[in-house]
């Protein structure tokens, strides 16, 4: 289903033009309210009771779980997507000989981890090179082989806005015993995700990008087979019997239940985590199948507009829906980011590419107007 502009939620005067969701969403009306309110504890907080330390908390748990497809006990509260990375670096086990897997011009979070692990324990990181017809899923399956202990990897490359069919990576994985550790910030809340047939080991996305929310938030799915891990930090919080606060200095060497023992000190943010709340809330009543279809619909205006041969994307059946990567045959124009910008047009350049990443905020007028600005450059 094709849902209707919802630029009225957003404080985005008609004149702008921002069609940069990869770089930072924009805070909806609602958050933004959501953030206030959770505020207010900290305003007079003698209001603020200890169940108000985990009450937002779960909630913003269960929310993730839902988007995830999967359970509240599988997901941890952490602050980054390299928060969440470093957790599964640190318990992934890898043999002599092993390799990670990652790609060519990867966001960097999702490579120093590893490479830090292989500096410490051995083994070697492989780097899949781009592929020049942006095929990254076949890539992948070329490169996996039976030296392969982890394949470390987006769904939706950030640059050029490819996509993996991570369902087939999973499957080659369960052929030679690998793990799979995901970074789904460009992606989740706006492509949809099958649990079911990826089954990653662990899987992190930051709030700030399509899941609509704040900044310094995330939320880390951990399989249940890796709950036992070591957390990246010893916190008072993610200990059993934690919500007696009169009873802290009864020390615990038990953790909370699942992948709780993994959330971050101080995660008790109510505003950050009621602003995420209210977003992750609006994307579920939206529907990640239908935000997708109408973001397909979007990048493919842009497609369908430009005149000029020059300008490539990449191919309709490799990129995501919500994310458009194009590239110029004689490379990105002198100052083109500037350019659009003195019209009230907001993209982003990344490597080699320019990223088009429009929302539900996103009215046909923004597509025509960066359409008619290519053109004419």
């Amino acid at each position: 289903m094709i849902i209707e502009s919802q630029k009225h939620l957003f404080d985005i005067p008609e004149d702008i033009s921002y069609l940069n969701n990869a770089y930072m969403s924009p805070l909806m009306h609602r958050v933004v309210k959501a953030m206030e309110a959770g505020m207010s504890g900290k305003i007079r907080p003698w209001t603020y009771t200890a169940q108000d330390f985990f009450t937002p908390v779960e909630r913003g748990r269960e929310l993730a779980a839902q988007i995830y497809g999967t359970q509240g006990d599988n997901i941890a509260i952490v602050p980054s997507a390299s928060y969440g990375l470093q957790i599964a670096a640190n318990a992934l086990p890898i043999a002599a000989g092993k390799s990670v897997i990652v790609l060519e011009d990867q966001f960097p979070s999702n490579i120093y981890p590893w490479q830090d692990k292989i500096r410490r324990q051995g083994g070697r990181l492989m780097i899949v090179p781009s592929p020049k017809d942006d095929d990254w899923t076949q890539a992948l399956l070329t490169a996996i082989n039976s030296e392969t202990a982890i394949v470390a990897i987006p769904q939706t490359h950030w640059a050029s806005g490819a996509t993996i069919d991570l369902a087939r990576i999973r499957t080659a994985l369960d052929e030679v015993g690998g793990a799979l550790a995901l970074d789904l910030t460009q992606s989740l809340g706006a492509q949809p995700f099958d649990m079911a047939s990826i089954r990653p080991d662990f899987a992190v996305s930051a709030t700030y990008k399509w899941l609509m929310g704040p900044y310094s938030l995330g939320f880390l799915y951990i399989d249940p087979k890796w709950h036992g891990a070591e957390p990246l930090e010893h916190n008072w919080i993610n200990r059993a019997g934690s919500e007696d606060f009169a009873g802290l200095t009864r020390y615990r060497a038990e953790f909370q239940p699942g992948a709780r023992r993994f959330d971050m000190g101080e995660k008790s943010n109510a505003s950050q985590l009621m602003g995420a709340n209210a977003a992750m809330e609006q994307i579920l009543d939206w529907g990640i199948d239908n935000i997708a279809e109408t973001l397909r619909h979007k990048t493919d205006m842009v497609v369908d507009g430009l005149s000029q041969e020059e300008i490539t994307p990449v191919a309709a059946n490799l990129r995501a829906p919500h994310y458009l990567g194009l590239r110029f045959a004689q490379g990105i124009p002198e100052g083109l980011m500037q350019r659009l910008a003195d019209q009230n047009i907001y993209i982003s350049i990344r490597g080699s590419a320019m990223r088009v990443t429009p929302h539900l905020y996103s009215t046909e007028a923004d597509i025509s107007r960066l359409i008619h600005a290519l053109n004419d450059i």
